[in-house]
Order: C-alpha cells, then structure tokens, then sequence
C-alpha cells in the first residue's frame, strides 16, 4: 500500500523537529518536506504533490499568508489535498472556523504531538479529527453556551471593535475613533468575547487575524494578557 504523503509547515525549527520525530513510528506516513513559512510551503507543494499538509495556524511571513486565508489558498489550488492544523489556542469559535473552511483535522500543540499522525490518517479517511485538549475546549464551550461556540452572530458594532482592537488601537483609541465612550466600547468587547466563546485578549485577537478581520491600515499588536479587559 502506498504511504501517505505528508508535507509540515510551521515557523518553528523545534516543533518541525518534534514532528518528524512524532510521525517516525507511523509506517503507513511519508514525510516528504517541511517548510517555514506559506510562500515555501505552497512552492514545495507544487513542486512534490502530497497527500496532507500540517501546518500551523499562526505563521507570518509568507506571501499566502496563515490561519484561515492559507486554509482557502490551498483549498483552491491543491483540491485533492487533506490539511491538518497545528495551534496553541483552544478557542472553540476559531476551532469551528477552521473546519467550516475545510480543515480536515485540529492538533494542539500542548497536547502530545503522536496526536498528529492520528489526525493524517483521520484525514486520509475523510474523518475530522480534534485532539484531547482541543476536544475539552469544544465540549467545555458547548455546555457553557448550550448551543455551539459562537453561533451568536456579532452586532456590527461588535464587529468593528473587534477589527480595531486586534488591528493594535486601545479601547480608548477606538472610543475616539468611532466616537463612543470607553464604557461602551468596553461593553462591546466583551459581549464579542463572550458570544465568540473567548477567554482572554490574545484569542480574541488570533480570531480576528485569523478570520481577516484587523484592520488593513493598522500595524499588528502582540498581545499578552491573561485576561479579558
């Protein structure tokens, strides 16, 4: 039987490492190249047509860009190809978000990395596959909302704060911007983080890149709180 062809993206040089250690065990899986970012990515896929690529969700740099936007570059010139997702963030309207744009299978990176070729094979069988932490996430979102993660659409007004807020300007920034006080702008923040299922500002913010919605004239901010404001 032919082994599956696998191609890994991800910025990192330890976690490349970790996952080709994490798929030698995997007889029936073929590591074919690996990549740092989405230009060398998309050039080794036309180059050496796989079967699945594993790619992580935050990888700057590239010229097709990360998360959701390489997610539907690839799904329009490599139809036939699987794509599973690495990722740190247990957001689970983001997780939603990455299947809907036809992600095969979700890997956190907490969770033990054999979990990746776990999720190939899921994929190869045209079955998704979440992992353990991942899955916690998802089922955790579900009871607290009772209903999916995220279902709640947001207000545009919600909408436009959340663009702001992860383009890099401060709640009060975004006040003056759209001429509102920083009580109500604060109120529109959290109802988004609450209704997206969200726990701290830098998931909110990963959700909104991912998602292409940081305004497009604004520099990114990274972002490392532990709470939401």
């Amino acid at each position: 039987m032919r082994r599956t062809r696998v191609v890994v993206a991800d910025d990192h040089p330890v976690i490349l490492l970790g996952v080709r250690h994490a798929l030698e065990p995997f007889d029936d899986l073929a590591l074919l190249a690996q990549a740092r970012q989405s230009t060398e990515l998309v050039e080794t896929l036309r180059q050496a047509p796989a079967d699945v690529v594993v790619t992580d969700l935050s990888m700057p740099g590239g010229r097709y860009g990360d998360g959701l936007a390489l997610i539907g570059y690839l799904r329009r010139h490599f139809p036939m190809l699987r794509i599973v997702i690495l990722t740190m963030l247990g957001n689970a309207a983001l997780l939603r978000r990455l299947f809907e744009a036809g992600a095969s299978g979700v890997v956190g990176k907490g969770d033990d990395l054999a979990h990746i070729g776990l999720a190939v094979r899921h994929a190869m069988r045209g079955r998704r596959y979440v992992s353990p932490s991942l899955r916690a996430a998802l089922d955790c979102a579900g009871a607290r909302n009772g209903r999916a993660a995220g279902s709640l659409a947001l207000s545009p007004r919600e909408l436009e704060v959340v663009r702001l807020f992860a383009a890099g300007m401060s709640v009060s920034e975004i006040g003056l911007r759209l001429n509102r006080s920083v009580k109500t702008v604060s109120s529109h923040k959290v109802s988004a983080l609450r209704k997206l299922g969200v726990a701290c500002d830098a998931e909110l913010i990963e959700y909104a890149r991912a998602n292409g919605l940081a305004h497009p004239g604004l520099a990114y901010r990274e972002m490392t709180y532990d709470g939401a404001a």
